[in-house]
């Protein structure tokens, strides 16, 4: 190895790719919204039901972007139809998630909700109350 060639230290290497990991995805954003799916115009919105959620950009492109990555693992085994009820699905799935993602936790919340699992157990039958009768007294 020659002295121009520049060495990496395994911290510089960590760094590095954790950048790229982060930096990655925020790149590929606005291509996404640009571009938008290959069958649908830049400035053309899917025609929809009217009784569909208005959807901001950024959910917009969420959706298009996973019916795409859909599409693109399993886009042999849908026939028109379903793909269609896969658009229609991936548009009907996101309003749900984007209000999930408005609430606001912080680290040190604890879960909402606490897993107590119910154990059916037998239950004895109650005794029954003895009945006593007043002994009777001998003379």
């Amino acid at each position: 190895m020659s002295k121009s060639e520049k060495r990496y230290s395994r911290r510089d290497f960590v760094r590095k790719a954790a950048l790229l990991s982060v930096a990655a995805p925020l790149a590929k954003t606005p291509m996404i919204a640009a571009a938008g799916s290959p069958g649908i115009a830049g400035d053309e919105q899917p025609k929809l039901p009217a009784d569909f959620p208005k959807l901001s950009d950024q959910s917009r492109a969420e959706v298009e972007e996973r019916y795409q990555t859909i599409l693109k693992q399993y886009g042999g085994r849908f026939s028109k139809e379903q793909k269609t009820d896969l658009h229609r699905l991936c548009f009907l799935a996101q309003p749900p998630l984007d209000h999930l993602r408005e609430y606001s936790i912080k680290n040190g919340d604890g879960p909402a909700l606490y897993l107590k699992p119910s154990v059916d157990r037998e239950k004895k039958p109650a005794k029954p109350a003895a009945v006593t009768a007043p002994a009777a007294k001998k003379p």
